[in-house]
């Protein structure tokens, strides 16, 4: 994302704050729509100066990337640009802990999505064979 896609979503001022991040959210609109053929839910990550040195820096992004990796694609609203900051904690806050505060902010603005259960059918290789007599 550029610099601009950037302020658009901070400018919407729907975020969540929580202890290992910071959730940006702005839905799609006919000026900033993505491209055809490009994901429908686009992510951003960011970490200032204050977060650390380089390496931290660096490892808050890389620890970010996976939480969003694992959770948006499953769990996000489609037709949203998402930016997650890094926040002085989220080099070193615990994994779980990391992704709750992602899905507690998912869930607090309300673009939490359950995924569809899987249907299952009954196979016959999968039938409990009969006992023998």
């Amino acid at each position: 994302m550029r610099r601009p896609e950037f302020l658009a979503v901070a400018g919407t001022r729907r975020k969540h704050v929580a202890p290992g991040l910071i959730l940006q959210v702005r839905r799609h609109d006919e000026r900033q729509r993505p491209a055809p053929g490009e994901p429908l839910v686009r992510v951003g990550l960011t970490a200032s100066r204050k977060v650390g040195n380089a390496v931290v820096r660096n490892r808050a992004r890389r620890r970010l990337r996976e939480a969003a990796r694992q959770i948006l694609p499953v769990f996000a609203t489609p037709g949203h640009d998402f930016v997650l900051v890094a926040r002085a904690a989220t080099a070193e806050r615990p994994w779980t802990d990391l992704i709750g505060d992602l899905t507690a902010g998912l869930k607090r603005l309300g673009l939490w999505v359950e995924p569809p259960a899987p249907v299952v059918t009954p196979d016959e290789s999968d039938a409990v064979p009969d006992a023998a007599p």
